[in-house]
């Protein structure tokens, strides 16, 4: 076996849980998130790297990812106009208050633009700072900023008052 097909191999094996979850933050859709997963792999190994460890590979993988969701929201928005992100979700909720949490989130984030998506992503489930945020997705700090503010804004009614407030204060804790 190449050296390459080995990193690969670990790489899948150790972390694909973890990207394909990644990758669903992303795109609200366990499906859509494999796809992106599996070219997030293609587009890395084409090169056929090796010699970096897992964390390496997977940092790289992901970067991938970021870039083909982002790339592929632009192309289709160019093409069709509309994307919709999310349907609206049926009217029973589920038992269990972690599903019902999770399904909020899951719907909020449909509704925010990808970029707006991507920086609420990486802000609080990577835990980049604005700055790290701003390099990986080539933005000024001040786009950052206001895509997140205005993350924040959108989420605010759709999970109510307490999950702004609480991420607002986890934000300033941190700095």
């Amino acid at each position: 076996m190449a050296a390459w097909e080995q990193s690969l191999d670990d790489l899948v094996r150790t972390r694909g849980t973890a990207l394909v979850g990644y990758a669903y933050l992303l795109t609200g859709d366990l499906h859509a998130a494999q796809d992106l997963v599996q070219e997030g792999l293609v587009r890395t190994f084409s090169r056929r790297r090796s010699g970096g460890d897992v964390a390496w590979l997977e940092a790289y993988v992901r970067r991938a990812i970021l870039h083909t969701y982002l790339n592929s929201y632009r192309s289709n928005r160019r093409w069709s106009g509309v994307v919709h992100l999310l349907a609206d979700s049926p009217g029973e909720r589920a038992p269990d208050a972690v599903a019902a949490d999770r399904a909020d989130v899951h719907a909020a984030l449909g509704r925010l633009s990808p970029r707006e998506r991507a920086c609420i992503v990486l802000r609080h489930f990577e835990d980049l700072t604005v700055p790290e945020i701003a390099d990986r997705l080539a933005l000024s700090e001040g786009a950052v900023k206001r895509y997140l503010s205005d993350a924040r804004g959108r989420l605010g009614p759709l999970l109510g008052e307490d999950g702004p407030r609480e991420i607002v204060t986890i934000e300033r804790t941190q700095r």
